[in-house]
């Protein structure tokens, strides 16, 4: 116990509002670009729109709370997997980093960089064709950033964060002063939701789209062992980083709101092009492009600095290679786990496209994320003392993130059941690998 304290003292690297950022960083990606129109076009009503991200933001907040204590009592590498390991036991807790290693941070690395190049092109419009290997490049590029250090890797994080939420407070301000909008869009408040789909189907599809955009905000307690009292501050940071996000969502769709109608809401693209010629006429798309490329950007790295240590704290516990277990001593950077994400990521970009990679990997992860959670429930009985951090509102806070989670898993279950069965066949694999595994044991 004294060298782990010893470890954590030597290599805190995030304080308060480099966590905060992390997590807002990460968080704010693409989706805010993209969401708003699927909500818009399908709620049909204002009231609505804006009602659904601050509901779902609650229940967010409420899953900031209960892995912010999770956190506080397992200030450990490795997030999630630390909380299945003390929760459900290590078996449930190996298949969580399995499929994570193989499928989902990959697929979501990749994913991130897919993205990311379909507005490259939008800037760069000689590049179109070469997609793949923009978004191949922008992997290697942040992947080696990190690897210089995690104190440079941090400043830099947390610059770009401040950069791009600077950049959608701009996009709001933009909206209302320059924008050619009209507060008749907002009129009537709650809507006709004339020839809008039945109101139970889009709220159950814009909760999927909302969670999505809030999706990954747990993934900084990977990183819990390199913050400065642990305890405290990511409980905190977690919860500060899902508030400041709500908040950036909930202002932005208003100004998207502003300037396009909702009958205009036909398809996510054209909904940004059309806001974005609102705002700054013909050079709108490239001045939006230039600030979702910005924004994902920021995202995809907080994911290669923070996935690795999840592989790190597996091969500690003889369940990965132990390679992957070594940091470089003078920059505390795990580079073969850093360099093995962004190969694995680099092969699901050239192999797959966003909707695939999406969708293999999405049911199985959120369901660990929902058993992650309910290890809080676990762990409370058989504490022997209380943590520094203590959930507001429990049980009911942690029951109602982990009935949305399971909710987004059955919806997306049922609407993609061939995707969702694949997932479910690699995790399987990984569980035959655990018996079957000599090193693999119960803990």
């Amino acid at each position: 116990m004294n060298a782990e304290r010893s470890e954590r003292s030597e290599r805190s690297f995030f304080g308060f509002w480099s966590t905060t950022a992390l997590v807002a960083g990460h968080t704010i990606a693409v989706g805010i670009f993209l969401t708003p129109a699927q909500l818009i076009g399908a709620l049909a009503s204002p009231a609505l729109t804006l009602g659904l991200w601050l509901v779902c933001g609650a229940v967010v907040l409420a899953g900031a709370f209960t892995f912010g204590e999770l956190a506080s009592r397992y200030p450990q590498a490795g997030g999630l997997y630390v909380y299945l390991r003390h929760g459900w036991g290590m078996r449930v807790a190996f298949l969580y980093g399995w499929q994570s290693l193989l499928v989902m941070d990959p697929g979501v690395t990749a994913a991130l960089a897919a993205g990311l190049s379909q507005y490259l092109v939008v800037i760069w419009p000689t590049m179109a064709g070469h997609e793949r290997w923009l978004a191949v490049a922008a992997i290697w590029i942040l992947a080696v950033t990190n690897m210089v250090g995690v104190p440079i890797g941090a400043r830099v994080f947390t610059v770009m964060t401040a950069v791009k939420l600077l950049a959608l407070a701009f996009i709001v301000v933009a909206a209302f002063t320059v924008g050619q909008g009209n507060w008749s869009h907002f009129v009537p408040l709650v809507g006709s939701r004339q020839g809008a789909p039945p109101l139970a189907e889009a709220v159950a599809l814009g909760f999927i789209g909302v969670f999505f955009s809030f999706g990954g905000f747990w993934e900084a307690s990977r990183v819990a062992a390199e913050v400065r009292e642990p305890g405290r501050t990511v409980p905190l940071a977690l919860a500060a980083g899902v508030v400041s996000v709500t908040i950036a969502y909930v202002v932005t769709t208003m100004a998207f709101m502003y300037l396009v109608p909702a009958r205009d809401a036909t398809t996510a693209t054209d909904f940004a092009r059309q806001a974005g010629e609102m705002m700054f006429g013909s050079a709108g798309p490239v001045v939006l492009a230039s600030i979702v490329v910005l924004s994902v950007t920021a995202s995809l790295m907080a994911l290669l600095l923070m996935a690795p240590r999840l592989y790190v704290a597996m091969s500690r516990d003889g369940l990965f290679l132990p390679a992957l277990a070594k940091v470089h001593p003078a920059t505390g950077v795990p580079v073969r786990a850093t360099v093995l994400l962004a190969a694995l990521a680099s092969l699901f970009v050239i192999i797959g496209t966003f909707d695939q990679i999406v969708a293999f990997f999405i049911c199985t992860a959120l369901s660990f994320v929902a058993l992650a959670a309910a290890a809080l429930f676990v762990v409370r009985r058989g504490a022997m003392h209380q943590s520094a951090f203590q959930t507001p509102g429990y049980p009911f806070a942690p029951a109602a993130f982990v009935g949305l989670v399971l909710g987004v898993v059955l919806i997306v279950g049922v609407n993609r059941p061939l995707q969702a069965l694949a997932g479910a066949a690699l995790v399987m694999g990984g569980l035959l690998l655990y018996r079957s595994g000599g090193r693999l044991r119960e803990k």
